[in-house]
């Protein structure tokens, strides 16, 4: 549902899917949810790491940006402890919902990339 809100450009949508998931199932399926669309961005046949993604510009970007990039890092480097803390602390930050918006965007931004390099 969270990639279908995003593909039709709703992210109210989004968040209020996200915000249902940590209603009835708690934050630990959220950030669940949140991997997922890592693996999705990600894609299939990956090699094992170790992975330095590189960001150019990185550290001018916005929170939401650089948490993505970093939960995504924590991702390829199949790093789940890493993930599940930059959760919590964007959760702690109150920027969980941007950030949450800005990787569903990302993760289709990348899909429609891809598929149109198909």
């Amino acid at each position: 549902m969270v990639i279908q809100s995003a593909l039709a450009g709703d992210g109210e949508a989004v968040v209020h899917t996200f915000g249902g998931v940590v209603d009835q199932r708690g934050v630990d399926a959220a950030c669940e949810v949140a991997w997922c669309l890592a693996s999705a961005m990600v894609g299939d046949g990956l090699a094992e790491g170790p992975w330095r993604l590189d960001f150019p510009d990185i550290d001018g970007a916005s929170y939401d940006a650089k948490w993505v990039a970093r939960f995504v890092s924590a991702y390829v480097n199949d790093d789940r402890p890493t993930g599940v803390a930059l959760f919590g602390a964007a959760l702690a930050d109150g920027c969980l919902a941007e950030c949450l918006l800005m990787l569903a965007g990302s993760t289709v931004a990348t899909l429609r990339r891809r598929g149109a390099a198909a």
